[in-house]
């Protein structure tokens, strides 16, 4: 099946807008199958090509129509439909008929003089995505959806008006995006499907690309930058499960504890978790949405159980008043404050750890918001092409982060950092922290 005629001329109108799509791009833009999926590479231009597709739709001549840009985030949904409001404040501003910031909302007057509504939606909250039939949908960073996001919500969106839907993203393993792509390899009619690298793209400069091939892991480029449908790829942990087989455990009079401290940043969570030399997870807290002087004090009455465990924490924005709060209770932190170096070598520390398997994991029925964490932390390409790592969309890294805070200070490296002298002046409870802390060496 196909999809439903379209009596604009996307050529001419794509040329009134400025746009020359490359080959790539005007192979999407001349198939109607009723679902195209799109698996590229970073900078390929798939971001444009879906707008300006959008915005064909948009004008096509209708009494009235309707389509949805959804992302995993409203931060990604706004890419495809700021670059289409971006044209129509450009090319198109006769057609306006009203634009709402707030709802992400444009509505349009089309070659027929119907009325067009384009709208941006998150898939983070899926009871936003109920609602009316769709005569078209934009799927961007469809890999990183939850398959119930396409499977309950969008794809019946389109039945009664026989809508289509156009799925983009980078490949993230082997999930039901993959799928999808598969049923556009000729397995199924109302399905077309593209692999294209970022060197497909002429605009590219392929020198570019070839020094990122020396700059990144070999699977995050061939992911991000090849195109490739890699099992588990993008993970920054490896051995999770392998190395989930802890318990609990109470403390033992005389061992030395370290522990990690990731405060709650809005809708996170505060986590604290504390690990012996052995590297085994014995303790873990977690918690949201109590005041800041209760948190303290469950920090602190847990930090004195374990032997007044010796714990790293993030001073970054609200972290550092609440190291303050610590070490006035008389607790032995350690202030962390995050930068994108600082944090990289923690993340990194941690990876090679569970590469090594030298850590113990509570096992994931006791742990099992901490495991999925674990193996939901993956890295990913930005549009300026740095490679970063963190939790996928819609999820937390708050455990992550406790988690390597807490391995981090047994290390050899620790000892090394933790000591040097700061340039700016500290306060006098810093300076007590850092006296217990070198006693207990």
């Amino acid at each position: 099946m196909t999809a439903k005629p379209n009596d604009l001329n996307k050529r001419a109108f794509f040329a009134d807008l400025g746009y020359v799509p490359h080959t790539g791009q005007r192979e999407i833009h001349e198939s109607t199958a009723r679902c195209r999926v799109v698996a590229c590479g970073v900078r390929w231009g798939k971001t444009r090509c879906a707008a300006m597709e959008g915005l064909a739709a948009a004008m096509a001549p209708a009494e009235r129509s309707i389509g949805w840009v959804v992302g995993p985030t409203y931060d990604l949904a706004d890419r495809v439909f700021r670059e289409m409001q971006l044209a129509v404040a450009n090319h198109l501003r006769h057609r306006i008929v009203s634009i709402k910031e707030s709802e992400r909302r444009i509505q349009l007057r089309n070659m027929a003089g119907g009325l067009s509504e384009i709208r941006a939606k998150s898939a983070d909250n899926p009871n936003s995505l109920l609602g009316e039939g769709l005569d078209w949908v934009i799927v961007d960073e469809a890999a990183r959806l939850k398959p119930s996001i396409w499977q309950s919500h969008l794809s019946q969106r389109l039945l009664d008006k026989q809508g289509w839907a156009l799925l983009i993203s980078t490949p993230n393993g082997k999930g039901y995006f993959h799928e999808l792509f598969r049923l556009g390899q000729g397995r199924d009619p109302d399905y077309q499907s593209w692999n294209r690298p970022s060197w497909g793209n002429p605009l590219l400069n392929t020198q570019d690309i070839e020094r990122e091939r020396g700059r990144l892991p070999e699977q995050v480029f061939r992911e991000q930058y090849g195109a490739e449908f890699l099992e588990g790829s993008g993970a920054v942990f490896r051995n999770v499960r392998e190395c989930a087989t802890g318990e609990w455990r109470p403390p033992i009079p005389g061992e030395t504890y370290f522990g990690g401290l990731d405060l709650a940043k809005v809708e996170d969570y505060t986590v604290l978790v504390i690990v012996n030399r052995r590297l085994e997870v014995v303790f873990v807290d977690r918690f949201h949405r109590i005041d800041w002087s209760q948190q303290v004090n469950r920090i602190r009455v847990a930090a004195r159980r374990y032997n007044n465990a010796l714990v790293n924490c993030d001073t970054t924005g609200l972290g550092d008043p609440i190291y303050e709060s610590l070490a006035q209770a008389g607790c032995c932190v350690q202030e962390y404050p995050f930068t994108q170096r600082s944090k990289s070598a923690l993340i990194n520390n941690l990876a090679m750890r569970l590469e090594e398997k030298v850590i113990v994991l509570p096992r994931p029925e006791i742990w099992p918001e901490g495991i999925d964490e674990l193996e939901s932390f993956q890295y990913s390409v930005t549009d300026s092409g740095h490679v970063r790592s963190g939790a996928a969309s819609g999820r937390h890294d708050d455990c992550v982060i406790a988690l390597a805070l807490a391995v981090w200070q047994p290390s050899p490296r620790y000892r090394r950092v933790t000591f040097m002298r700061r340039l700016a002046p500290i306060s006098m409870h810093r300076r007590l922290a850092a006296a217990r802390l070198r006693n207990r060496w």
